[in-house]
């Protein structure tokens, strides 16, 4: 049986489950003990100093940037609305490149204006992927569970495989593996080399039944792993990809309007929490040997 491949370093946060100016959220995360970090784009348009000191916030901090979210129904317009959405897509990828961020996160179109038609999702797609070439940037797209077209990981793979840019992954969000009730088996059909970053996060009830119920859910009542109604099944979900061969970043992505209540330092330790937890417990358990190692950290240098 093969050691699980898992390390501090895969784990990171975002920006998203934090009160405070970026400069405090960058401080927070930094000292729980993460090197890396999901960034926000209003983090970064909200800087009082603007982008460019936002991004010597993001450098002087030392951590790595997970990715850069969220360009958000972009794909399936026409005329108008798809230049409209390049521009967007412009504008974020010169932010993304001025922070450092090699990982621009999309999300499947919710817009009613959109087409369903998966070729043209793809062209759409390869195009954004080929106007991120220049910056040496990486895109992820992801299926949103109330998507107009793509509600999942597998549709998501199925339209990036149409596409085919090098450069153009997939992101997957346990939230929305878990509201959509997408198989966990589809997971095998993935090249994990095609898996450009993996989103974790739980809820406190055990289906998000319709569109409203898993938006509001999506926005507002995310939790940590191991701390929701779907353990086992985030487990699962973890599991599998290692054993498939994700050996990729994890970025824990929940939105809570409670955390924005709490101090950021007692949210980052339960995010911290939640990386041990998959760590040790649950990426370690099918070890032959008792007593492993706790979850290992780099060595001071």
């Amino acid at each position: 049986m093969s050691t699980p491949h898992i390390n501090i370093d895969d784990f990171g946060m975002g920006t998203v489950s934090l009160a405070g100016t970026l400069e405090s959220k960058l401080a927070v995360v930094r000292d729980a003990g993460f090197a890396q970090i999901m960034l926000s784009a209003r983090d970064v348009v909200g800087h009082p100093g603007g982008i460019d000191d936002a991004a010597r916030a993001i450098r002087a901090s030392g951590l790595r940037v997970t990715g850069f979210e969220a360009l958000t129904d972009f794909e399936g317009l026409t005329g108008r609305l798809h230049a409209y959405k390049v521009d967007v897509a412009k504008s974020m990828l010169e932010m993304c490149d001025a922070i450092g961020a090699k990982l621009l996160l999309v999300a499947s179109s919710t817009s009613a204006h959109a087409t369903g038609d998966e070729d043209a999702i793809a062209r759409d797609l390869s195009k954004l992927a080929m106007l991120a070439v220049p910056f040496g940037i990486r895109i992820a797209y992801e299926g949103l569970s109330w998507g107009r077209c793509v509600r999942d990981f597998a549709a998501a793979w199925d339209v990036v495989c149409r596409a085919g840019a090098p450069n153009l992954g997939i992101a997957i969000d346990s939230f929305h593996t878990f509201a959509a009730q997408a198989p966990l088996d589809d997971l095998e059909m993935l090249s994990p080399e095609g898996i450009f970053v993996v989103k974790l996060a739980d809820f406190m009830w055990p289906e998000a039944g319709g569109d409203d119920e898993r938006m509001a859910t999506d926005r507002h009542h995310r939790v940590f792993p191991g701390e929701g109604a779907h353990s086992e099944a985030l487990a699962a979900f973890v599991t599998r990809l290692d054993a498939n061969g994700y050996y990729g970043n994890y970025s824990f992505d929940v939105y809570n309007d409670d955390y924005l209540q709490m101090p950021p330092d007692v949210v980052a330790a339960r995010a911290l929490a939640a990386a041990e937890w998959l760590g040790e417990t649950v990426l370690r358990r099918a070890l032959p040997v008792p007593n492993v190692e706790r979850l290992s950290r780099p060595a001071p240098t």
